[in-house]
């Protein structure tokens, strides 16, 4: 009997969650499926995960900053002077391997553009891969949200149809990994996110609020921030984020 682009997909399922998505016998199976179906987009995808993990590799590097990327250090020591050094996690990317990676996705989002995963899976590889600077990432996502609000298309997500709340969901997904980031480059990322949404729904208090952190958080600017949380509560006055981020506001005006 011969092989079905299904049976391919059973087999290489299989495998990696027993070896990982890079793992021995892995590039095997993608490699005979990819040759009876060159346009099938889970084979792509399997490439795109199978060169992407291949591509990363991780370091431990001192620094003298409190959080990294978002996170706290795996360690802190003393220096020959005293000083806190914290350690962290730092992630590194062959770059040869990482740009294979993208080709293949970029295929599968080409075959396949009104399946979000694909281009969920794109964008979250370049985030990671340009760590405090997700400049790519972001002009990816502000892309789609272009396409989004200029085609209307019919989205699905493994398949299934997607509906008007997921997909801002998942846009305030991306937001929120930029805020936590914690970079000037990512709170830059995570503002041009916002802005664009809101001007695209002006009414979104999910993206007001996250405006009024950008500027309560990134620029230290509680008055350019409170007038984002008023926003907020003239059209929901119960909103507890707002509620909330302005009460921080008042208590750091009393102490000053």
């Amino acid at each position: 009997m011969g092989q079905t682009a299904e049976r391919f997909k059973e087999r290489y399922d299989r495998q990696i969650r027993l070896t990982g998505k890079d793992g021995a016998g892995v590039e095997y199976i993608l490699d005979q499926w990819g040759e009876a179906f060159p346009d099938d987009c889970a084979m792509l995808e399997g490439k795109y995960f199978y060169y992407y993990t291949k591509s990363k590799s991780q370091e431990i590097q001192p620094m003298k900053v409190e959080r990294y990327l978002g996170e706290k250090p795996i360690l802190s020591l003393k220096d020959s002077l005293g000083a806190k050094v914290n350690y962290f996690t730092v992630p590194q990317y062959d770059d040869s391997l990482f740009r294979m990676s993208q080709q293949f996705i970029d295929r599968a989002i080409e075959l396949a553009p009104k399946e979000l995963l694909y281009r969920f899976d794109k964008i979250s590889a370049l985030a990671a891969y340009e760590k405090e600077s997700p400049d790519m990432a972001a002009t990816a996502m502000l892309d789609l949200i272009d396409y989004d609000a200029s085609t209307h298309p019919a989205w699905t997500y493994e398949g299934r149809e997607v509906g008007r709340e997921e997909f801002v969901d998942a846009v305030q997904e991306y937001c929120f990994l930029f805020y936590h980031t914690g970079s000037t480059n990512s709170y830059e990322s995570f503002r041009l996110l916002s802005e664009k949404m809101l001007k695209l729904n002006p009414k979104s208090t999910l993206f007001m609020n996250n405006l009024g952190a950008y500027w309560q958080v990134a620029r230290r600017d509680d008055k350019k921030a409170a007038k984002y949380y008023k926003k907020v509560l003239k059209i929901n006055p119960k909103d507890e984020t707002a509620l909330s981020n302005l009460a921080i506001i008042e208590k750091s005006k009393q102490k000053k």
